[in-house]
């Protein structure tokens, strides 16, 4: 009790002298870290502004992002997967996400969380005098291209945003009203046109992967087909055509660790399996390997619910033949079914294989009719036995967000839309098909380009906001209720469905916005 009591008469002293003296609180009590990282300390020189902009590039990285979450509210939702169980990653699929599932707020945050690291790159890199103009112009563009695609990625599964363009500290985050979608769009096009302006051609050898001038002509030109600006989307997409991209010999070069960003490669996103795990993570020593791999792999040789391909999409790919009589090479490197038909290309000879070269009627049965995912397990490249092998974030495989192939596909649906059965619009969509050996068309509908744009880009995030831009998710999918019969049907929907419920917490935080119809 005295040690109490003595204790209590020295506080009282303390409490005295700070009362004396007004700034015992300020420079005593509260003195700031000198260690501690703020913007008005980091911002200084080239070396924090290419620290920054990686920053700004990890997001996507993050296992709620690209590594795997993302496929949840893209590839997922779409006619050709119909995924395994109920569940929330499914839920999206058919139509049942809530504004409380954690799937749909962890891709949301990770976008947002882009956003912001961007919004601090556009904001504090042009203001360093200590560096090299150009590439502090380059990182800026960079720092452009990034805010643009994390909102095109948003707008395309949420809609109503709020425009956010300012660091965090220089905004009142629950004051900024979601924005009229046509003004994102303006927002996505002024981004991208700096991009274009401030980004170079290409980087030196050790920073290939990070955004280009290319890229940001071929996701302005993508932007703008969305819109229907078809005549905007075909000025964007000839910038890139018939100069530094080209066709990869082999159509399956695309989806292999092996031929990471080549010639036909206008972005993707830089995985790298260095053995690091991590979940949520998106900082040093946490796993950067492609892990969404999981959730295409054939069932067994994954310890996720996966899915499997439902049969109209491997129907349209064998409903015409090679040049040769053969199945369509893309067929082998898309799809794992029951077939022992072959295909001779480029030298190879083309089954339908699995992890360690396994047949379906050993992998599976003889009399099996499900149709499981081939597309990005690079299996024959990294000698794995299953998807998994080596933890969540076993598989380095660059994922490839934007290909020539799609360019030229999108420019024969501009031209189309503009003039029609064009020789410049077949000359655009033949040449993807000839690089696997499929005849020439001699004229074509928008059935003709939506079919190939199925069997050059399944999988690869495109068809379920081809199916929105087209505004057919609801005759194609809901109306279709057997293309999700391996989880709930599509009896959830709802109009407005079509798009993702916004997240519980930021209606709380925000109450001007209002949720997502539908929900």
């Amino acid at each position: 009790m005295k040690k109490l009591k003595n204790s209590v008469k020295i506080a009282f002293v303390i409490l005295a002298v700070c009362l004396m003296n007004l700034n015992c609180s300020e420079d005593k009590l509260n003195q700031v870290n000198p260690n501690s990282i703020t913007p008005e300390s980091f911002w200084k020189n080239e070396s924090d502004a290419t620290k920054g902009v990686f920053g700004a590039y990890a997001p996507f990285t993050n296992i709620w992002y690209y590594t795997r979450f993302e496929i949840f509210t893209s590839d997922y939702r779409d006619d050709v997967i119909n995924g395994f169980n109920t569940s929330e990653r499914t839920a999206v699929g058919y139509f049942s996400g809530t504004s409380e599932s954690n799937a749909t707020f962890w891709v949301w945050q990770a976008m947002f969380q882009g956003v912001a690291r961007a919004n601090d790159v556009i904001f504090h890199v042009p203001n360093i005098e200590d560096m090299d103009t150009t590439l502090r112009d380059n990182i800026t563009g960079e720092g452009y291209f990034i805010r643009a695609l994390n909102y095109f990625n948003l707008l395309n599964s949420w809609r109503n945003l709020p425009i956010i363009t300012l660091p965090t500290s220089e905004v009142d985050l629950t004051g900024i009203p979601q924005a009229d979608p046509n003004d994102v769009w303006a927002q996505i096009e002024s981004d991208l046109k700096n991009a274009q302006t401030l980004l170079p051609a290409s980087w030196p050898a050790e920073y290939k992967g990070r955004a280009t001038s290319g890229a940001a002509t071929g996701l302005l030109g993508k932007a703008y087909l969305y819109q229907q600006k078809y005549a905007e989307a075909k000025a964007e997409f000839t910038k890139v055509m018939g100069g530094a991209y080209t066709l990869m010999d082999d159509y399956a070069a695309n989806f292999t660790e092996e031929f990471e960003n080549n010639a036909e490669s206008l972005f993707e996103i830089q995985l790298v399996a260095d053995g690091n795990g991590g979940w949520g993570a998106d900082r040093n020593n946490s796993g950067k390997g492609s892990a969404y791999q999981a959730d295409l792999a054939p069932i067994g040789y994954t310890n996720q619910n996966t899915m499997r391909v439902n049969q109209w999409a491997l129907d349209l790919f064998l409903d015409e033949q090679t040049v040769n009589g053969e199945i369509d090479p893309r067929a082998f490197t898309t799809f794992f079914w029951n077939t022992e038909e072959t295909t001779e290309y480029n030298g190879k000879t083309l089954r339908s294989r699995t992890f360690e070269n396994t047949s379906y009627a050993d992998a599976f049965s003889p009399t099996g009719t499900n149709i499981y995912g081939n597309k990005w397990m690079d299996w024959e490249f990294t000698g794995r036995s299953q998807s998994r092998q080596g933890g969540w974030h076993g598989g380095g495989n660059n994922l490839r967000l934007l290909r020539y192939a799609d360019v030229l596909l999108m420019y024969a649906e501009a031209e189309f839309m503009l003039n029609g059965s064009t020789q410049a619009a077949l000359d655009a969509i033949n040449e993807v098909r000839a690089r696997v050996d499929l005849p020439a068309h001699t004229s074509i509908t928008m059935q003709d380009i939506e079919d190939e744009r199925i069997k050059e880009l399944t999988m690869e995030r495109t068809r379920y906001f081809d199916l929105l831009r087209w505004g057919r998710v609801k005759s194609r999918i809901v109306d279709n209720p057997q293309f999700k019969s391996e989880s709930a049907g599509t009896d959830a929907y709802k109009p407005g469905r079509e798009y993702i419920a916004i997240p519980e917490n930021d209606i709380v935080r925000n109450p001007t916005w209002d949720q997502n119809d539908g929900y």
